[in-house]
């Protein structure tokens, strides 16, 4: 049994001497693959840095826009605008709830002022709107910008400026 031992020992070796190379081998090989990967990490860290600062003064204008750009002021139009349709010789309606938007004070205080003026033509072009257009995504769309132009025309002609950015559908039934 001691001889077999005594053999059993040396081949045992040559395993563990084996196994031992393979793990050393692997074990370069993976501090290799590391120092590569954070070589590489850290060129393109470096490349980000010095490039992060043009693209910062970038954001800091971008930001410094926003700080002088007023906030927005909304104003609801209050009550919902109710417009009837002859489609295929049944009545049908439109009942639309309107915001407007815009920056200025001054604008979004006429809009108040003449709100008589610009409900009335808003009310005559909806209806003037073919009643399946409105129904699709682009005709909604389309009514949108007609109707930030028809209260961006009679700010013009009443305060001399638009005034106004958009209109905003907050509500918009059809049936």
């Amino acid at each position: 049994m001691a001889d077999q031992d005594e053999t059993e020992s040396p081949e045992a070796e040559v395993d563990s001497e084996a196994s031992g190379g393979k793990k050393k081998k692997l074990i370069i090989f993976i501090v290799v693959v590391l120092v590569v990967l954070g070589g590489a990490a850290g060129i393109t860290l470096y490349m980000l840095m010095g490039s992060g600062e043009t693209a910062g003064e970038g954001d800091s204008s971008a930001e410094s826009q926003k700080a002088t750009k007023p906030p927005a002021i909304y104003f609801a139009m209050e009550p919902p605008f109710t417009v009837d349709f002859q489609v295929g010789g049944r009545q049908r309606y439109a009942q639309l709830s309107i915001t407007v938007m815009g920056r200025d004070p001054e604008a979004m205080a006429a809009v108040k002022q003449h709100e008589p003026l610009i409900r009335n033509n808003l009310v005559l072009l909806i209806a003037s709107e073919d009643f399946q257009t409105l129904q699709t995504s682009e005709g909604k769309e389309m009514l949108k910008q007609k109707a930030t132009e028809s209260i961006q025309q009679v700010l013009q002609q009443e305060i001399g400026k638009p005034g106004i950015e958009t209109v905003l559908f907050t509500g918009f039934v059809m049936q």
